[in-house]
């Protein structure tokens, strides 16, 4: 929770916790007020469970969600109301306060100086000054304007804009400052830390600290660029800009999104509401990752489930890599003959590049796991310790399962969000619709796409971005100078499969699961489990994360590039191949 106070009587604060509101009691606030929708978030604390919180405490909790971008006079009249009638002094959260900041700002305006109001925001961390225009006609009319002055007048001008502060946005902006030092970039990313997600599925294994898969987002944003700590609401492509959640219009020459993707964890019934406790558990989740570890340890006899979802997920292979490492754990410690392992797959194959299925074959049945598969986790009951299942049969018939569990390890259905599913930008399965090989978007030419988000059909890894971002800084490049995408991505991805503690099967591949090897076979045998890339993956592999990679560092990446034209050149081969 990061309070700040605005008046005696008002407070605003980025996201709050459940802990956090007997933190705001302790200190005497008196009323919360929710600006959130329910579900922009995946970690996000549901309106139920704070307003459960705050009332047990005897705080007055109000319920009054705004859309990024979107504060209506219905919004500011219902505040006001407030402001009269709640007990003070209140406090107004969001995702990042710029919501409630905002409303505030829209309230007072009527009986406050405008300059004093825009101080008033910046000293608590908000730049509204894209709301002057509202503010002015505000304080000139004395009651509320017309819904649609809400829309910005004023905005701030790019060269590019990048969407998102995870891997993709960080080296993609860091290749473009490499390429052209003087380019006018901004990330667009509201939160404060940064993470190496891979490790996480080690942590959940018993081998890597958490807090070291943590930095902080200021220091690892590139010098060089403005970094807005917001989230966008809504794209306009048409006319080159995007809207900000507190309503700032930002223009721009070239959009990069880098929005990672969504884990969708209401998508099955019952899981938000027992993750992290009654043995219910996921790597996929900073916070609970170490769960997993202590519910490895804990566990000395009874049913351990690991789950798949429906393809396309980040990293494929991190829901048999829990259950390897677990049952490693296990069999060292002479459990394993205790222990029923079970991985539910919703596919119809252990991993989708069948060169590799044979090794991992060989410790499936090492740990004598019972593979499941076309089993999709569709809803849990943690309390009764119940998992069901539907079942896709040979004939095309579907049939509910249930299944008992003492443990069990949930990969949750993953979409791109919202803000990408709901825009233009997005294909009918809502992910930013993009050539697979220069990444470049099928209808906005000054558009791109990097990471989780875009619509080609490579496998969704952090590896991936290695080879992605070295293509779309060059063909942003090539767009701003008049000139068509000439840099090609092959689809490469890596997952190194944790087999056991100590061996890894490095998969590496590109489409149609081509076999595409950093290291020589004589080095690296990447269809075997091996030490050295045990090696590469534990010791090596963060290092070359946050110091290569996040730095624009292009380490052993090979981007093929056609030979660059005009981009009004139609009739050229390389022009049609490079954009198809």
């Amino acid at each position: 929770m990061n309070l700040k106070k605005v008046s005696p009587r008002f407070f605003i604060s980025d996201q709050l916790s459940v802990t956090d509101i007997g933190i705001a009691a302790a200190q005497g606030i008196r009323t919360i007020v929710n600006n959130r929708p329910d579900g922009e978030e995946q970690t996000q604390p549901t309106t139920s469970e704070l307003r459960e919180a705050a009332e047990s405490l005897g705080l007055g909790f109000v319920d009054l969600p705004i859309k990024p971008g979107k504060i209506t006079d219905e919004h500011i009249e219902k505040f006001e109301a407030l402001s009269r009638d709640t007990p003070a002094p209140m406090l107004s959260f969001c995702r990042s306060g710029a919501r409630a900041m905002s409303l505030w700002a829209l309230a007072e305006a009527r009986t406050l100086n405008v300059d004093a109001v825009l101080a008033t925001a910046e000293e608590a961390g908000h730049d509204l000054e894209s709301l002057r225009d509202r503010l002015v006609a505000r304080a000139a009319a004395g009651v509320s304007v017309p819904t649609a002055a809400a829309e910005p007048t004023r905005a701030k001008s790019y060269d590019v804009v990048v969407v998102g502060g995870g891997t993709g946005g960080i080296s993609t902006a860091m290749g473009l400052l490499k390429r052209r030092s003087n380019l006018d970039i901004l990330i667009v990313e509201p939160r404060d830390a940064h993470y190496y997600q891979p490790g996480w599925t080690l942590v959940g294994g018993g081998v890597f600290d958490r807090a070291k898969t943590q930095r902080k987002m200021a220091d690892v944003m590139p010098d060089g660029v403005d970094w807005k700590r917001a989230a966008v609401a809504e794209f306009e492509p048409e006319r080159n800009s995007v809207i900000l959640e507190d309503g700032e219009r930002i223009q721009y020459r070239a959009l990069v999104t880098a929005t990672g993707i969504k884990l969708d964890w209401d998508a099955i019934d019952g899981l938000r509401e027992t993750l992290g406790k009654n043995g219910v558990t996921s790597n996929y989740l900073y916070d609970m990752a170490p769960y997993t570890w202590q519910l490895v340890q804990d566990l000395r006899k009874g049913r351990a489930l690991f789950t798949q979802p429906p393809m396309p997920i980040k990293c494929a292979g991190a829901p048999q890599k829990a259950m390897y490492l677990s049952c490693d754990h296990w069999l060292s410690m002479g459990r394993l003959k205790d222990i029923d392992v079970e991985f539910h797959n919703a596919g119809g194959v252990l991993f989708g590049v069948a060169d590799y299925v044979p090794a991992l074959m060989n410790y499936v049945e090492k740990y004598d796991a019972k593979l499941c598969l076309n089993e999709n986790l569709v809803a849990v009951d943690g309390p009764a310790k119940k998992a069901w299942f539907d079942r896709t049969n040979e004939d095309g018939s579907k049939e509910r399962i249930e299944s008992e569990f003492d443990m069990m390890h949930v990969c949750p259905v993953q979409t791109a969000p919202d803000v990408i599913r709901n825009s233009d930008l997005a294909n009918d399965g809502g992910w930013v619709d993009v050539s697979a090989e220069t990444l470049q978007h099928t209808r906005y030419g000054n558009i791109f796409a990097v990471g989780d988000v875009a619509s080609a059909p490579n496998a969704k890894t952090a590896a991936a971005i290695r080879k992605q971002a070295p293509v779309v800084a060059d063909n942003v490049i090539g767009v701003l100078d008049g000139m068509a995408p000439h840099a090609v991505y092959d689809g490469y991805g890596s997952c190194p499969l944790t087999v056991e503690r100590g061996r890894i099967v490095l998969a590496e591949f590109g489409y149609g699961g081509k076999h595409l090897p950093t290291f020589p076979q004589w080095i690296i045998n990447s269809f075997e489990p091996s030490r050295l890339a045990w090696l590469l993956k534990e010791k090596m592999l963060p290092a070359i994360y946050w110091d290569l990679l996040l730095k624009g560092r292009e380490w052993l990446v090979d981007v093929e590039r056609l030979p660059q034209v005009p981009a009004a050149h139609e009739a050229s081969p390389a022009y049609e191949t490079a954009t198809k």
